[in-house]
């Protein structure tokens, strides 16, 4: 994926509100804070706590070699950082070979793994890569068009040419094992008397909206594994994604809470117009561990919901993003939160149209499942990152 999308904040369309938050004295250093993208490595705590919550995990890997497309973007980093470390720590032998069809960009971001021994990079498009030499036991597609705007045409064909060229490739290499990183954007837009939306809500993007092409691209992928799996045996496993946070997340793209934090770092006033969307964010390394728990763990055709339970509204968020970051806002907003829990359920009545929109999981399945957990707080999440875009 060149860089996978926040999977709320397209939705938000974070950029399209308008309330003015308007942040005090940082406890930062905040007027020379770089704002091009930080070319370090990932907090190296960040890495031990995914390989401590992973560990009994790779043994499945041991002198294996994995495929993982997206290698560029937010999710590859951490996909191959963690797997670096792990690899190392636990003296694997193993081999990641990730497709990127932007290797300058990959240099930019990640330097220090571009020579590194158990990481190859393999130039292509999603769409058409030649396929690498030898077998592979286990395949992560995480790639596709997200921070640049695309036309909904060009990012329904990435979606769909790509997972089925992808899947194409598993089967022909060998791999047992396959995890596709879809997206939340697959059940449409949440019931705003649903605060959890669960896997098995059988709700969908609108076909007549150009804008549903992404929603429609990942459940044409989701059924493309299905098929892989019925007709092939390939294990295909799914992981629909929500919003995330952490280092490396785009802070000048259509992430909400990305912009929020540059914002907060600048000394600019944090700009939200409509506070009330409720969302939610899972930080990067607890990510890492969802996903390659998904992967080694998780059920073919059983789809898990991947984020934070734990909900706020747009406004709240930038509040806490300002509180996190030393600085007291004022907040300046026409728009209230309303309660769910206050308001008749009733989908036949127009009062629903009032309550604030959602994009927030339950990820029940993932807890009770695969025992995965929310392990770092918000507020930890926020500083955390602020802390490693720092120089």
């Amino acid at each position: 994926m060149a860089s996978h999308r926040d999977e709320g904040d397209e939705w938000e369309g974070i950029k399209n509100h308008a309330t003015n938050l308007s942040s005090g004295n940082k406890s930062f250093p905040i007027h020379f804070i770089p704002f091009t993208p930080v070319n370090k490595p990932l907090p190296k705590e960040d890495l031990e706590h995914v390989l401590t919550h992973t560990r009994a995990l790779w043994e499945q890997l041991r002198g294996g070699r994995i495929f993982v497309t997206g290698a560029t973007g937010f999710f590859g980093i951490w996909l191959l950082e963690s797997f670096a470390h792990a690899n190392e720590q636990l003296g694997l032998e193993a081999e990641l070979v990730g497709l990127t069809r932007n290797p300058d960009s990959f240099l930019a971001k990640a330097p220090h793994l571009v020579d590194h021994e158990s990481i190859r990079l393999h130039i292509g498009d999603v769409r058409d890569f030649e396929f690498p030499e030898g077998p592979f036991s286990h395949v992560v597609h995480a790639g596709t068009t997200s921070s640049a705007p695309v036309p909904p045409a060009e990012m329904l064909d990435t979606i769909i040419q790509g997972t089925r060229h992808t899947l194409d490739f598993a089967l022909a290499t060998g791999a047992k094992r396959f995890l596709f990183v879809s997206s939340g954007a697959v059940y449409g837009k949440q019931p705003p008397e649903m605060t959890h939306i669960p896997e098995t809500y059988n709700g969908a993007p609108d076909p007549m909206d150009p804008n549903s092409a992404y929603g429609e691209g990942k459940r044409v992928g989701e059924l493309l594994c299905a098929i892989a799996h019925r007709e092939h045996g390939l294990e295909t496993t799914v992981a629909r994604c929500f919003a995330f946070v952490g280092p490396g997340l785009p802070l000048d793209a259509h992430f909400a809470i990305g912009n929020f934090i540059r914002d907060a770092l600048k000394g600019d006033p944090i700009q939200v117009k409509d506070g009330s969307p409720y969302r939610s964010y899972l930080y990067a390394a607890d990510l890492a561990i969802w996903l390659w728990t998904i992967l080694f763990k998780g059920a073919s055709c059983h789809p898990y919901n991947v984020g934070s339970e734990h909900d706020t509204t747009i406004s709240q968020l930038a509040e806490i993003v300002a509180s996190n970051l030393g600085g007291a806002v004022q907040v300046s907003s026409t728009s209230q939160p309303l309660n769910p829990s206050t308001v008749p359920i009733d989908t036949t009545t127009p009062h629903l149209n009032s309550l604030p929109s959602r994009y927030v999981p339950s990820i029940d399945r993932a807890k009770t499942g695969l025992g995965l957990k929310v392990c770092i707080p918000l507020e930890e999440s926020i500083f955390k990152t602020a802390s490693w875009i720092r120089p």
